[in-house]
């Protein structure tokens, strides 16, 4: 393999190479990697015909082993038997005396040893108390550690607690002599005076002690700093001379601190046995000292910036991973020094065993509270003598689950921000003012995504999702309510006047052509608002699927990937709630559907998948919310197209005609005078006519704007059109992502829009709904408001409904409801009343009808 990649180099050198010459190098390597295969094929085979025969052949010898060993047990067991027959009983009394008696002397040996340990203890606090005043702590040191021994002697009996006092009291007696002189050295960083002294600690069993002492000295100037600190946003109340920011102090602390780690990386492994531990539990006490502490302050943070604290919280973290990664750094140098003398790379294992063992014989003496690390519940971070990541990065635990809150309150404000910086405009301006407002709330919420990143590292993505949902839905609401508000409060104008002169007959005024444009631009920037969320969350797919990839290579090799920036803030997120099985499932969904279009092949000149079916959306609510403000622009809309033909129909229901007397079926008598004329169809009402007319004008109104693409956004929020309806032909804006064959990190991905819908079906879809709008307002308040109807009254208003039906069906609108009312009014009162007699359950609009035409049941 070596020639061959030696040849793949010279292939590949930018020396210019004819191709005859290359094509002999490929025939020449391929030569070689066949007679290569062919050599590794031979080699197999003989290997495996090896095997083949080797294997009856070592059942056997195994079956012959067995044997063989159970006819020597045999033998052993006769020749043992043989032995015991041989020696008479006499002699195996005597052996068996010698034993007993040899047994006896071992004991009281061991006895005689033990009552001279036990006799030293009364001259032991004499002893001590005498080398501690020469000022021999070693040798006194050595005395307790041998006077320790023998308190096994007296357990369980009553003297053990009063040596077991004695003990105690003598050991305090000498750290307490220890304790100035040994500050004094850790101070003057003597070396080899610390070492002694920790060697005298080591023999009371008070390691942890010393540590402690060592620690509280060689922490005081970084410890000072952060105590002393002032600072404006997390002091409460802030000082006078609080001028400095907390995320610049972090800063400077964490680089105090790291200089101080770095010395003591040359001092520790001088004088203690198991420095990567020592550093460690340092780097702890170093952070586990602040006062007021880390997680105070950023609770201090956090509440001083309120709905902004998220950017402060990240500036934060990183400041500590970076901090976090030069520790690390600090302890592979550590760990490189060390490994000459420690084989095989135990360094953190043999010392972590070793203090283990040494402070479970000091707690079985002293009875001083602590944690023995030996039996401490197993975590993975302290198993490994790292324990400070949890010191480091647990503060920021608590805010990264709370991730979703402050993402949204900051959100919230952002979005605050932008509509707060919108003045009273005219309303021609405020279809652009919308478009650009949702290009600023676009581009805030993708800074979100950088920062669910950096403060959660990815965990956070569930929350992330239903923040910018919510996000969305809230800017748009804004606008959603605010057109709602318009249209309730919007009045039509009594005077009329035409705009234009292709409309001069529609009777629209000019301020009702104003509200038709403004309206029809706000649709078009609802379209435009879609277009922009799906964009953007083809993004927010995008970022989803490379976390997905990113825990899924991080689950695969953990020794070598980690999710976060360091081992010890990976596991506290693996850890933590926010990695629950929504966040899985979410992450699981993106890269499957990712896979899915990736493998699914692209038409060659359209690029439309072929089996691939669009994506689950991500922002649900964002995307009801832009259609329920499309359906408030298009009720608006229908408003203004409908207030003429409402405005005709406001006195309809007080018109005179309905209580006109007479009988239009009675027989006229007729005089010698009189000429016979003979009986027409009632004329519909001055009023319907205009509705009419009104109506039967509004095709021509579409065919201006049919190829305005406002118009065909959202068909399905149209009033009173069945969504199942128009779902084979209303424009579908989907936000499939479609990646191009190419590995899936660099896909590139795009939103695809289908072929815009005919016009003609546009101006159908619309005039059935203005149609179904008019005749619903007709039927539901117009008609009922009548008071009274006489029977000419009715048979005026049969007609009307008759030529009212047959022309909204000009227009394909069908209505069943007019229908009714039509089949009603057409009755006289004899079969009027015959219908209400007899049927079973009156519904509300013959109950209705019987009291404006005076049926009695």
């Amino acid at each position: 393999m070596s020639y061959t990649s030696e040849e793949g180099d010279e292939a590949n050198s930018p020396a210019p190479t004819e191709l005859t010459d290359l094509d002999e190098r490929i025939t020449h390597l391929l030569a070689t990697l066949d007679i290569a295969c062919e050599d590794t094929s031979s080699e197999l085979e003989r290997t495996i015909d090896e095997v083949s025969r080797g294997v009856p052949r070592l059942t056997y010898d195994l079956h012959f082993m067995k044997d063989s060993a159970m006819t020597l047990q045999a033998s052993l067991e006769k020749v043992l038997q043989k032995s015991k027959d041989a020696v008479p009983d006499s002699t195996s009394a005597a052996l068996e005396h010698l034993r007993h008696l040899d047994t006896i002397k071992k004991r009281m040996e061991a006895t005689r040893d033990a009552l001279k340990e036990a006799e030293s203890w009364s001259s032991l606090e004499l002893e001590v108390t005498s080398l501690l005043g020469e000022h021999e702590y070693a040798k006194a040191a050595e005395r307790l550690s041998e006077a320790s021994r023998s308190m096994i002697v007296f357990q369980n009996t009553p003297e053990y607690e009063l040596r077991r006092t004695l003990m105690i009291n003598l050991q305090n007696q000498l750290e307490a002599s220890l304790s100035s002189a040994l500050v004094a050295s850790i101070n003057s960083q003597d070396v080899a005076l610390c070492r002694n002294y920790f060697s005298i600690f080591s023999h009371i069993q008070r390691e942890s002690e010393f540590r402690n002492y060592y620690n509280a000295s060689r922490r005081g100037s970084v410890v000072s700093l952060w105590n002393d600190a002032s600072l404006f946003d997390c002091d409460s109340p802030p000082s006078a001379t609080s001028f400095e920011p907390f995320t610049e102090f972090l800063s400077r602390f964490y680089a105090a601190s790291l200089s101080l780690i770095n010395l003591e990386r040359v001092s520790i492994p001088e004088i203690f046995p198991d420095p990567v531990l020592t550093l460690s539990a340092f780097i702890s006490s170093i952070l586990t000292s602040l006062q007021p502490t880390f997680p105070q302050r950023l609770s201090s943070l956090s509440s001083y910036y309120g709905e902004t604290a998220l950017p402060h919280l990240i500036t934060a973290l990183r400041a500590t991973e970076e901090f976090a990664a030069s520790v690390e750094k600090v302890f592979e140098n550590l760990n490189h020094a060390l490994s000459p003398s420690v084989p095989g790379g135990t360094t953190h294992d043999v010392p972590l065993r070793s203090q283990a063992r040494r402070r479970s014989m000091r707690m079985s003496i002293s009875w001083r509270a602590g944690v023995n690390l030996a039996s401490a519940p197993s975590k993975t971070l302290l198993s490994d003598g790292m324990e400070w990541y949890q010191e480091l990065f647990q503060p920021f635990l608590e805010f990264q689950a709370d991730y979703v809150s402050l993402e949204r309150r900051l959100l919230d404000s952002a979005l605050q921000k932008i509509l707060s910086s919108d003045e009273k405009i005219p309303d021609a301006d405020r279809a652009r003012l919308l478009r650009e407002r949702a290009g600023d709330v676009t581009a805030a919420a993708e800074e979100s995504l950088a920062r669910c990143i950096a403060f959660t590292h990815g965990y956070g993505s569930v929350g992330l999702v239903l923040a910018l949902d919510k996000f969305f839905k809230s800017f748009i609401d804004v606008w959603t309510a605010d057109v709602r508000l318009e249209t309730g409060n919007s009045t039509s104008q009594t005077k009329y006047q035409s705009s234009s002169d292709d409309f001069s007959d529609m009777d629209y005024s000019s301020q009702d052509w104003s509200d038709f444009q403004l309206s029809l631009h706000l649709l078009s920037s609802a379209r435009a608002v879609y277009e922009r969320l799906l964009a953007f969350e083809v993004k927010l797919r995008s970022s989803l699927v490379q976390t997905a990839i990113h825990f899924r290579l991080a689950r695969g090799d953990s020794s070598n990937s980690m999710i976060a920036s360091s081992r010890g803030q990976s596991q506290l997120l693996e850890q933590s709630t926010l990695n629950s099985a929504d966040l899985h499932a979410l992450l699981t969904s993106v890269e499957a559907d990712a896979e899915s279009r990736e493998s699914t092949p692209l038409h060659s000149s359209r690029h439309i998948p072929v089996s691939a079916g669009p994506s689950e959306p991500l922002l649900v609510q964002g995307r009801k919310a832009v259609f329920t403000f499309a359906n408030s622009c298009q009720v608006a809309l229908q408003g203004t197209i409908l207030s003429p033909l409402r405005k005709h129909l406001a006195t309809y229901a007080s018109l005179p005609l309905w209580n006109a007397p007479g009988d239009p079926k009675a027989k006229h008598t007729m005089t010698a005078n009189d000429l016979q004329m003979p009986n027409f169809s009632l004329s519909p009402s001055d009023t319907v006519q205009r509705v009419a007319e009104g109506l039967l004008n509004l095709p021509r109104l579409f065919e201006v704007y049919a190829d305005d693409d406002a118009l065909a956004f959202s068909l399905h929020t149209l009033p009173h059109i069945d969504s199942e309806t128009v779902k084979g032909f209303s424009e579908p804006m989907s936000s499939e992502v479609l990646a191009q064959p190419t590995h899936m990190r660099r896909s590139s991905l795009s939103v695809t829009k289908a072929a815009p819908l005919d016009p003609d079906t546009v101006s159908s879809t619309w005039l059935s709904s203005l149609g179904h709008s008019l005749l619903e307002h007709l039927t539901v308040t117009i008609l009922p408001s009548i008071s009274s109807l006489s029977p000419v009254g009715a048979a005026q208003l049969a007609s009307d409904l008759e030529y009212l039906s047959n022309i909204v069906r000009a227009i394909n609108v069908e209505f069943p409801e007019l229908d009714r009312w039509r089949e009603l009014m057409a009755l006289d009162d004899d079969e009027g009343k015959q219908r209400l007699f007899e049927a079973k359950d009156v519904d509300h609009l013959l109950r209705l009808v019987a009291r404006l035409r005076r049926w009695e049941r």
